[in-house]
């Protein structure tokens, strides 16, 4: 005699396979934006029981994804190095790295401070390029980070609406977002059908002021215009 199955016990691995991806993906998120986690923080960063976290971050730590410090802190490892750098130097982030490079650099010849490239994922903002400034006193440390679309001048480029034919990005500018001694300018790069990243300019607050705080919006303008065509080129030399 033939033995019914049913719906449930067909779908139950299936999804009992996907819960467990998601909780390996948070816990591997939430490692990366805050840079080391110890087995408790992780597991109360991603709101599950202690030995569901530990059991997942084994899985990274086997695979290469993690680390595990002497302190038992666990932190980014070869395996995640290797598969970020391999987006950040083929696909879509390839051409718009290659883009945004060269005025990443004339924006911290301009300004004297820091200067980054970030792209959106989901209701975050990413970094994925920097020239630092040269200055003793600079803003450093942000490429992979993630922050808040919602209430930082990054997000509100990465929200700005598509321009019309011939029209300038406007800058944004925030201090305090995100750090409270930080100004943030901002403007985004354009492509066909809307903002596909955000140039940013990042310095002491006290020192983006006045006539440096206009020079480096004039600057980042003119560099998210100049970044937005050399994309437009590159992608059409590439189609």
């Amino acid at each position: 005699m033939q033995q019914e199955i049913s719906c449930t016990e067909i779908t139950a691995a299936p999804l009992h396979r996907s819960r467990s991806a998601e909780r390996v993906l948070s816990l591997l998120d939430a490692v990366i934006t805050n840079g080391e986690l110890s087995l408790t923080a992780a597991a109360a960063r991603t709101d599950m029981p202690a030995s569901t976290a530990l059991r997942h971050l084994r899985v990274l730590t086997d695979r290469g994804y993690l680390v595990k410090d002497r302190s038992a802190s666990y932190s980014v490892g070869p395996a995640f190095v290797r598969t970020a750098l391999a987006s950040l130097q083929s696909g879509p982030y390839a051409r718009l790295r290659s883009a945004a490079q060269p005025e990443l650099e004339r924006l911290v010849e301009a300004t004297e401070e820091s200067a980054y490239l970030a792209v959106r994922d989901g209701d975050a903002a990413v970094y994925i390029a920097t020239v630092e400034s040269r200055r003793a006193i600079r803003h450093v440390g942000w490429v992979g980070r993630s922050v808040p679309i919602d209430g930082t001048a990054v997000g509100a480029a990465l929200l700005a609406a598509p321009l019309g034919r011939g029209a300038r990005p406007a800058p944004v500018f925030n201090t305090g977002a995100i750090e409270s001694d930080v100004t943030a300018v901002c403007a985004p790069v354009h492509g066909l059908e809307g903002p596909v990243a955000a140039l940013s300019v990042l310095g002491p607050a006290e020192r983006l002021v006045g006539t440096r705080l206009q020079t480096a919006a004039d600057a980042v303008t003119e560099a998210a215009v100049a970044t937005s065509a050399a994309l437009s080129s590159v992608e059409a030399f590439s189609a």
